[in-house]
């Protein structure tokens, strides 16, 4: 671990720090207004840290830094360094694919409108990020009724040159045929310089030229060209109409939103241009480094706007105030060249728009964490992860994990559930109701839960095998409960009671899943950050206190809404409802008499002595 530095010799100043490696990488980069003051707050005591904060700390072995001469360029240097030495200890946002733009090629002698991927090249306009390809090809094949240019390859382009004869293109009049002069440039660059405005969002002009002529061709007989003129402007409809209207028409914002948990997060960016959505962006983190919202966020805005997909708006809405926010309004609008706004919406549209955009995020996470879960070479990996860091003697194919849930002791419930190869069993799931009172004891009631379990089990496994498996037949190869130490404790106590220490592993997960604990190991263990094995373990912790919270959720609500006229024999739900609409509610039916019981001509004598009954044997 690295020494803290002499005394006296951080200055008390802004710039940026970097933790080396004993290699000399550098493993994670940061800014403060005082270096001092931030550099004194890592050198504490490591059980005083949060964990990741902790791991960075043991990585360490020097610490260097940079003093400028204000906030501002701290910030800069920071994100310099960042880009330069990718640091494995900082958030970094990642693609899960490469995003397709609508791009055209203003380098070209005809520039032509086209889909890439990739870099970014010069001379080339960017519309977009799209989600699908097929999305940019849709809006194009509409486009190009109305602006007819060409979009074959340099190759082709030369080779119908040569020919003297235009592809099929020019003949359903989506192309205007350069390639055999069918076009002066003049007009191309008009059609260009249409299709590029009408792609910044500036589609009533275009709207409005196209109406005019079709208007004055009609005007001079010219009924064909007005016909044609007619569909391209139908096409444009078409094209605006898929462009969802979320602002007003001068309007120019970005609305950024994040969903994810302690390890990962999705980040979804919508563009909005003239009002109108013109394109989206996507991405997951990788929460290397302990951030809180406002920081979390304040990582994204930089590392978004180094490279803006759409360009740097006016206004970008954020889901929660950004760390000193000031100081990232002045690095956007230094890059714009004018004032940006960062501004979390309370209410209207605005808000409304946030929320999509934040459940879009919800939503890519659940599909990134499936995309996960359902890969068999990440399951693969994940087991043989959990077998090397952990110690077992076999690649644990079925893991067990066990949770509590209750409210201050009532309703308590444990759960169970299952992972085979990594994939949930959810036929083997089991659900426990704790017996006796428990009070708040978490550890009482994990033994009981175990017990009963491992009790079956051993019961089972003495029955003959023609009798078939029963519900509790098969052992996990490795056990875990949620918590730490006593949990760990409490499980091991029940194998040894049981004679099974020694055939079943057990670890314990404590409340942040980087520290995994293990029988006889003084310290956690620590999987590694981008280990598939952490984000098992993630994922079946997760699944196991789901399912304790549903099935606590489900007898509360029972037991909330149970009416002493529940269980009286005869007494069915239509009767049950007939019964207490005619005396007004069930407190009502409690303070009737037998014989006016026995007065409702449709309830049996022998039910209204059973409603009576259970009535006055329950006050009592």
């Amino acid at each position: 671990m690295v020494q803290r530095p002499a005394t006296g010799t951080i200055p008390d100043a802004p710039g940026s720090y970097q933790f080396k490696d004993h290699d000399g990488r550098v493993i994670y980069v940061g800014k403060a207004r005082s270096l001092r003051q931030r550099l004194n707050s890592y050198f504490v005591n490591p059980s005083n840290l949060p964990p990741r904060t902790a791991s960075l700390m043991a990585a360490t072995r020097s610490v260097e830094w940079i003093q400028v001469r204000n906030d501002l360029e701290a910030l800069l240097l920071e994100h310099t360094l960042i880009k330069s030495h990718q640091p494995r200890f900082n958030v970094r946002l990642r693609d899960d694919k490469s995003y397709p733009f609508l791009a055209v090629t203003l380098d070209d002698e005809w520039p032509r409108p086209m889909v890439m991927r990739g870099k970014k090249r010069p001379g080339v306009r960017y519309f977009g990020p799209y989600v699908h390809t097929y999305a940019i090809r849709d809006t194009l094949d509409l486009l190009l009724h109305s602006f007819p240019l060409r979009t074959c390859s340099d190759a082709k382009f030369r080779q119908h040159h040569q020919l003297g004869r235009p592809c099929l293109l020019f003949h359903i009049e989506k192309c205007s045929g350069p390639c055999v002069d069918e076009v002066s440039k003049e007009d191309y660059a008009r059609h260009v310089d249409a299709l590029l405005r009408f792609l910044d969002g500036d589609t009533d002009e275009v709207v409005a030229q196209l109406e005019g002529r079709m208007r004055q061709a009609a005007a001079g007989l010219e009924f064909e060209q007005a016909a044609r003129l007619r569909d391209r402007l139908d096409s444009v409809h078409k094209v605006i109409e898929k462009q969802q209207m979320v602002g007003e028409r001068s309007e120019d914002f970005d609305v950024l939103a994040v969903a994810g948990d302690d390890l990962e997060a999705a980040v979804q960016a919508f563009f909005v241009r003239n009002g109108r959505v013109v394109g989206r962006k996507g991405w997951i983190i990788d929460k290397v480094e302990e951030l809180s919202p406002g920081e979390l966020m304040a990582n994204i805005v930089m590392q978004l706007y180094d490279d803006p997909p759409q360009g740097i708006p006016k206004a970008v809405l954020v889901p929660v105030d950004l760390e000193d926010p000031a100081l990232y309004e002045e690095w956007l609008s230094s890059r714009r060249g004018s004032k940006v706004t960062l501004r979390v919406p309370q209410r209207g549209e605005k808000r409304k728009l946030q929320e999509t955009v934040t459940r879009n995020a919800r939503e890519e996470f659940a599909r990134h964490r499936l995309r996960r879960a359902t890969d068999h070479n990440s399951r693969a990996r994940a087991l043989n992860e959990l077998q090397d860091h952990l110690g077992l003697p076999d690649a644990p194919l079925r893991i067990e994990c066990y949770d509590m849930s209750h409210i201050s002791g009532t309703d308590y419930v444990g759960s169970m559930v299952v992972m085979e190869d990594g994939l949930p069993k959810k036929s083997e799931y089991r659900r426990f109701r704790i017996k006796g009172d428990q009070g708040n004891d978490d550890i009482a009631a994990m033994e009981q839960v175990l017990t009963r379990r491992f009790s079956a089990y051993l019961t089972e496994r003495r029955r003959p095998s023609s009798e078939g498996p029963g519900k509790f037949s098969y052992p996990p190869r490795l056990l875990l409960v949620d918590g730490g130490k006593p949990q760990l404790g409490a499980a091991m106590r029940v194998l040894e009671e049981l004679g099974l220490s020694e055939e079943i592993p057990v670890a314990s997960l404590a409340k942040r899943f980087e520290e995994v604990y293990r029988p006889g190991q003084a310290n956690p263990v620590r999987l590694p950050r981008s280990s598939e094995a952490l984000y098992l373990l993630q994922r079946i912790r997760d699944e196991a206190h789901r399912f304790a919270v549903t099935y606590h959720r489900q007898l509360r609500q029972k037991r909330m809404t149970t009416s002493v006229l529940d269980g009286v024999a005869g007494l069915g739900d239509v009767r049950r409802a007939r019964l207490t609409k005619e005396f007004g509610g069930v407190a009502a039916v409690q303070q009737a008499t037998l014989a006016e019981l026995r007065a409702l001509p449709w309830l049996p004598d022998a039910v209204a002595q059973a409603v009576h009954d259970k009535i006055h044997r329950s006050e009592r």
